[in-house]
């Protein structure tokens, strides 16, 4: 196997920008002057190549700055049209319409189980107005109520309450006719 395959099955650390090779390699492996003088200058030419790009990168992102600017998208409109396409990703996955699937069927069930309770709820509340207990109560009631208001009809409506209510305020406020008389 040659020095080139060699060096790409080695598993030593990558050196780190400015941290020296020669350093890196191992004291049982050493370099000769030739070979480390390569590797210098390799690690000088990669070292420009990436100040290039980061260059030719800065030139791209200004220039992808300056089309946006005149095209009117600003980082709000970026923000709003990254979240619309994520969202359009999700929803596009199977887990996503499996997800969506097994909720939507979930909410049926629940739906139907909650109307039944409804139902049952609506049944026994029927069962316990029509038990004699409830009756013999309700004729309680009507009685108490009765003997407290009058014979006044059930129910009324709201201006006959109101009605009722001044006249009481009304017969309060004049005096009776005892009083009339016993004042000089």
């Amino acid at each position: 196997m040659d020095r080139g395959e060699q060096g790409l099955l080695r598993t030593d650390p990558v050196p780190e920008e400015g941290e020296d090779v020669a350093a890196t390699i191992s004291a049982t492996e050493t370099l000769s002057e030739e070979e480390q003088e390569e590797l210098r200058k390799e690690l000088a030419k990669v070292e420009e190549e990436i100040q290039t790009l980061s260059q030719v990168l800065a030139a791209k992102e200004k220039h992808l700055a300056e089309i946006k600017r005149k095209l009117g998208i600003n980082s709000l409109q970026e923000l709003k049209q990254n979240i619309a396409k994520g969202w359009q990703d999700v929803t596009a996955t199977s887990a996503y319409k499996k997800t969506s699937e097994t909720l939507s069927q979930a909410g049926q069930k629940a739906s139907a189980a909650f109307s039944s309770v409804g139902s049952v709820i609506t049944k026994k509340l029927e069962d316990v107005k029509n038990s004699p207990t409830f009756k013999s109560f309700e004729e309680k009631v009507e009685n108490l109520k009765s003997k407290v208001g009058g014979t006044k009809p059930a129910g009324g409506d709201f201006g006959d309450v109101l009605n009722s209510t001044a006249n009481a305020s009304a017969s309060a406020a004049e005096p009776l006719p005892e009083q009339t008389q016993a004042s000089p």
